[in-house]
């Protein structure tokens, strides 16, 4: 591990005891949060998207905000449901996001999660799909997205135009150059990793797995990730890719965290998503001294090059700094982490 960040779900809604965390609450407290996070070092900030729920879902307009007002920190998503999106539109937006941020946008794209709607995508317009979860559809999104962020002609020109004509074919703007090598797939099986390998993106190792055989999590994880860097090499695709995994992590510290956190070290959990038997990641909530054991016996944050650390939102930005400033203080270092600020 050489990076780590936050994954935040970016919930809003009822907090009990009559309060209240607005959508608007939650955007603002996520850009406060990831200027702390610049000032520490942390590597990036990343965030979920989902549609038809109380979360963030259309994430341009935070990484916009988030890049403007740090100087260091990678933005991102983890990740972007490519069946909900226009792949051109999408270009552009993350085109102009890597601009603003000189190059520091992560943008983890996929077929995306089970959804609180039925086949919420063919609300945005998107039908046809032959597959019960559309992921025809998400695989030709992301095509289309591919060639338009590598810069390929995808309109012909119109000579006649009054503004700039000319001929042959004309492609999205803006362009960021080295936006292509910044994409990342998210994967939640073998099959998935390896066929981001061949295309030659980034892997972000989803938080479930969709195998069941009995190993724990962390190893067939660090299985999945060893197919997918297998399958990179073999498709001949230059430079080494980078992968990363997420946990939820909180080394205990106070008497709060021990109140929030100290009963929630357990095991790998075997549940059904999709329809299809799964193995989901354990919580660590420890002293420091006893985190950097487990998490040094964690074969995919071992295997990685960055750990995303999935946060609690709710309980505020000054809650959630002080538990990211304890891991980077006091566990991060003993795993391999390199700060921005090195």
């Amino acid at each position: 591990m050489q990076r780590f960040g936050t994954l935040s779900f970016g919930h809003y809604g009822p907090l009990g005891g009559g309060r209240q965390l607005t959508a608007g609450d939650s955007m603002r407290q996520a850009i406060d949060l990831a200027q702390g996070m610049d000032d520490l070092g942390v590597n990036g900030t990343y965030f979920r998207v989902h549609h038809f729920a109380r979360q963030q879902a259309s994430p341009m307009p935070l990484l916009a905000a988030i890049a403007a007002t740090t100087e260091r920190i990678e933005v991102g998503t983890g990740v972007i449901d490519m069946r909900y999106e226009n792949p051109l539109n999408l270009a552009e937006e993350a085109a102009a996001v890597d601009l603003i941020s000189d190059g520091r946008l992560a943008l983890g794209v996929s077929r995306g999660s089970p959804e609180t709607v039925v086949r919420g995508y063919e609300a945005f317009g998107y039908t046809g799909s032959d597959d019960p979860r559309g992921a025809d559809i998400a695989r030709q999104h992301f095509d289309l997205f591919l060639r338009a962020i590598e810069g390929e002609g995808l309109a012909e020109r119109d000579a006649a135009s009054p503004f700039g004509g000319g001929t042959g074919m004309q492609r999205i703007e803006p362009h960021s150059p080295g936006l292509r090598s910044r994409i990342w797939w998210g994967a939640g099986n073998r099959d998935s990793a390896e066929w981001a390998g061949r295309m030659g993106v980034n892997l972000m190792s989803s938080t479930l797995l969709t195998s069941a055989d009995g190993r724990p999590f962390d190893i067939l994880q660090a299985e999945q990730i060893d197919a997918f860097r297998a399958a990179w090499r073999a498709a001949g695709h230059a430079g080494e890719p980078r992968v990363s995994v997420s946990r939820s992590i909180f080394p205990l510290m106070t008497a709060e965290d021990h109140l929030y956190f100290g009963g929630r070290q357990d095991g790998d959990q075997i549940g059904v998503i999709d329809g299809i038997r799964s193995t989901f990641g354990k919580t660590y909530a420890a002293e420091p001294d006893v985190l950097v054991e487990e998490l040094l016996a964690d074969a995919a944050i071992q295997a990685a090059d960055t750990l995303m650390l999935t946060i609690p939102i709710q309980l505020g930005v000054e809650f959630n700094l002080r538990v990211i400033e304890a891991f980077a203080t006091h566990v991060a270092p003993s795993l391999g982490w390199q700060s921005t600020r090195a």
